[in-house]
């Protein structure tokens, strides 16, 4: 049986607020996400969604519990809601930034980094300065960014969360062609249950804090997915059913 990408046994996380009160953020989280996958979070405000894959991408440490991974931990890209660019570096200057950190920019892998940025129809936008782009393209940069040294897992904490919805939904069929293309394992928070159905092969719907998995719930839609697997009752069947979980 082939081990997970990432298992995560028993981790608690709690927070000591002001007076020292204790705050608890995450409980008994146990889950096994498998080589290649795509899982989406979602789960009511403030249920630790966030707080998960800041562990998952060692930004933070449980109380309890550990993740056992199949391999490196350090091998992690992390999008975050904001594309957070540096505005004076280039399109190209920020996408090859975490090579240059790691010294990983060989020839190699910059001629990887120039097909990523192709496949996130960034060509031709190299020498583009984050000010001159739409806040999708931004985000784009930001997936290039956190793939260009290859990492095994791909942590997206809301990544569109702040596009507008036609944008929104133009980004989710980039990251679908981009992760048909590198068939990365990505954990993906998301406050749409359209957008969760829509992109992965399982959803986890975590409970109000103190933030537990509630339910895990299979997408059986065939893939590659276009926009048209959104007017179909099957995905309209899992919409509902999530919306019904999540009360």
């Amino acid at each position: 049986m082939e081990h997970p990408a990432i298992r995560i046994n028993d981790v608690n996380k709690i927070y000591r607020g002001s007076g020292g009160k204790e705050v608890q953020a995450l409980t008994n989280i146990n889950l096994d996400v498998k080589n290649s996958e795509f899982i989406s979070i979602i789960g009511p405000s403030g249920c630790g969604k966030s707080t998960l894959l800041r562990i998952l991408a060692n930004l933070d440490q449980p109380t309890s519990g550990k993740i056992d991974w199949a391999k490196s931990a350090d091998h992690i890209g992390f999008v975050f809601q904001d594309s957070v660019l540096l505005p004076w570096k280039t399109v190209y200057q920020n996408a090859k930034f975490p090579l240059e950190v790691k010294k990983m920019d060989s020839k190699e892998n910059l001629a990887n980094l120039d097909k990523l940025l192709e496949l996130a129809g960034l060509k031709g936008f190299e020498n583009a300065y984050p000010r001159e782009l739409s806040g999708g393209m931004k985000q784009r940069v930001s997936i290039v960014r956190a793939l260009s040294y290859n990492p095994d897992v791909l942590l997206m904490d809301e990544p569109f969360g702040a596009l507008d919805a036609l944008t929104r939904d133009k980004m989710g069929i980039e990251l679908m062609r981009i992760w048909n293309e590198t068939k990365k394992t990505i954990l993906f928070v998301t406050h749409s249950i359209a957008e969760s159905v829509f992109l992965s092969d399982r959803v986890i719907v975590m409970s109000p804090r103190p933030g537990k998995i509630d339910e895990v719930m299979d997408i059986d839609l065939p893939r590659p997915r276009t926009v048209t697997v959104k007017e179909t009752p099957e995905f309209t069947t899992y919409v509902k059913k999530l919306r019904e979980v999540l009360g």
